[in-house]
């Protein structure tokens, strides 16, 4: 077999006027990562797979970038607190991998792999995600300085969120451990009421957490 065929390739268009489509509008991006990430599932990139992880973490940080730029001039335009926006269009997006991978290895069977990484997922978000940017900023860019949170809503959305994790693992050891459609809703259904509280707080409505946005003049 030769090393140059792979399972993917930018050049060889799929059937179907769907596909097609769908084909022809990814494929500046597709063409890209081809030639930038090295496919380790060929013999001759096997010992390049560093390579790979590093260039695909440089390309998800680039997409991460873009995706957060975005979310916050559509933000600014409609007048929508960076909050709201942060715990609903940004989460969702910075999340889809983890629920990918979740997916995945949940249809394999493994799902204390699954559930572990979900859960592992937000506390690397948190305490290294959060953590390290502040790190740098006031020890290395700023020595000394600090970083001021504009929303004290926050504080309310965490609590819930440690409720929820409670909550998700008290439901999994109720449901004896299996994963099942009853779990899966009420997972979802907890995740519509952590949206819900979250955003009515944001715009003030239980207590008076942020300043109104006033409009342009």
């Amino acid at each position: 077999e030769d090393d140059d065929e792979g399972p993917y390739t930018p050049f060889d268009p799929p059937s179907g006027k769907l596909e097609t489509v769908k084909w022809a509008f990814t494929w500046p991006l597709s063409f890209v990562l081809y030639f930038t990430v090295p496919n380790c599932n060929k013999p001759r990139w096997e010992k390049w797979f560093m390579v790979t992880f590093a260039s695909s973490t440089l390309w998800i940080a680039a997409f991460s970038y873009m995706m957060v730029w975005m979310v916050t001039i559509i933000g600014y335009t409609l007048g929508i607190p960076d909050v709201i926006m942060g715990i609903t269009f940004l989460a969702a997006g910075t999340s889809v991998p983890d629920c990918m991978a979740s997916l995945i290895v949940a249809r394999q069977g493994m799902g204390d792999m699954a559930v572990s990484n979900s859960i592992g997922s937000n506390v690397f978000d948190i305490l290294i995600g959060l953590g390290l940017p502040w790190a740098l900023q006031t020890l290395a860019v700023d020595y000394g300085s600090y970083i001021r949170l504009n929303s004290r809503g926050l504080i309310y959305s965490v609590g819930l969120l440690l409720a929820s994790v409670f909550v998700t693992v008290f439901g999994v050891h109720l449901n004896k451990w299996q994963l099942d459609k009853k779990l899966g809703c009420g997972c979802l259904l907890l995740y519509g009421v952590f949206l819900c509280f979250s955003i009515m707080t944001e715009f003030n409505v239980f207590t008076f957490v942020n300043l109104p946005m006033c409009g342009d003049h």
